[in-house]
């Protein structure tokens, strides 16, 4: 599938907004849409947004037809997530792909949006974002200044270039990688397995994070993936932040301990720190785009994601 790069946005664009999955703060997202406005951007709201449906942002054929409503739009340029918690995976089976492909536009959130940022990149070739959405996080009244400067990227084509100016990297594997970045969020990537959305890291950078799973857990999702060939396969991995991934049991390995367990295993290069994920800051990066992985200098140098 060849790359489909989203074209940039410009001041006055329209922008749309959607709840793929669960209901967001809706204080948070009035937030969040305000600080779009800042950007310059006009907004249009999905009908689902507002909606509950149990953990739900209204019903699957609500939140399907609001994802295709703003790809369909030709005024909408871009497409913000609301928030994540659970559902996208839902929707993925009756997505029209083929529309999509045909109005390819920025497509950005993280966490449970994971299954949709695979599926769609490998139905359609079209990369996306993985960045701070809306209402769980822009919202927020303590969001730090770079998990807003990373909504830039949007405008301007330049690489996202990170360093230790961000965080503190720590090498698990010595090495250079290339690839296609890929991945998300460790629950969700595990969650497309054996479906017709399976991830394909073949040759790719593979980027992982997650939030409130016990090393148990983790140790659980990892062993999956690599029975499956994914970990093997991968040209080089890149550890996010797993947020509240700690014990409560009396007996337990630590999540450093699980992650090197597996990471070490594979030999191909690794870093870990990057402040992507559920975290403040949280890094913006592209997925489905090539990227280079150095230990030497600890940098992850990710191409522009847009034309």
């Amino acid at each position: 599938m060849s790359l489909l790069k989203p074209n940039r946005l410009h001041t006055g664009d329209t922008v749309g907004v959607i709840a793929p999955a669960s209901p967001p703060n809706q204080k948070n997202l009035e937030r969040g849409i305000e600080f779009l406005k800042g950007l310059g951007l006009r907004v249009k709201v999905g009908k689902s947004v507002e909606k509950i449906y149990g953990y739900l942002a209204g019903s699957d054929l609500e939140r399907l037809d609001d994802l295709h409503t703003m790809f369909l739009d030709s005024e909408v340029k871009a497409i913000f997530c609301a928030c994540g918690g659970y559902g996208t995976a839902r929707l993925a089976a009756n997505i029209d792909y083929e529309l999509i492909k045909a109005n390819p536009k920025i497509f950005w959130g993280y966490s449970d949006i994971t299954f949709l940022h695979t599926a769609i990149r490998q139905e359609t070739g079209l990369n996306t974002f993985h960045g701070p959405m809306l209402g769980s996080d822009i919202g927020k009244e303590d969001t730090h200044t770079y998990s807003k400067q990373g909504f830039q990227q949007l405008f301007e084509p330049t690489d996202v270039i990170y360093s230790e100016r961000f965080s503190l990297l720590e090498t698990l594997v010595e090495g250079v990688a290339s690839g296609e970045l890929v991945g998300g969020n460790l629950s969700l990537i595990v969650s497309t397995l054996g479906t017709p959305f399976e991830i394909d890291t073949k040759g790719k950078i593979l980027f992982l994070e997650d939030v409130n799973e016990e090393p148990r857990s983790v140790d659980r999702m990892l062993n999956q993936l690599k029975m499956a060939g994914k970990l093997n396969d991968v040209n080089g991995i890149v550890i996010g932040d797993f947020c509240e991934c700690t014990s409560k049991r009396e007996l337990s390995l630590t999540l450093v301990e699980v992650i090197n367990h597996y990471v070490l295993s594979t030999g191909k290069p690794a870093i870990q720190g990057f402040m992507m994920g559920h975290c403040n800051p949280h890094i913006s990066i592209p997925l489905g785009v090539k990227a280079i992985l150095n230990t030497h200098d600890k940098s992850l140098i990710v191409e522009s994601g847009i034309v």
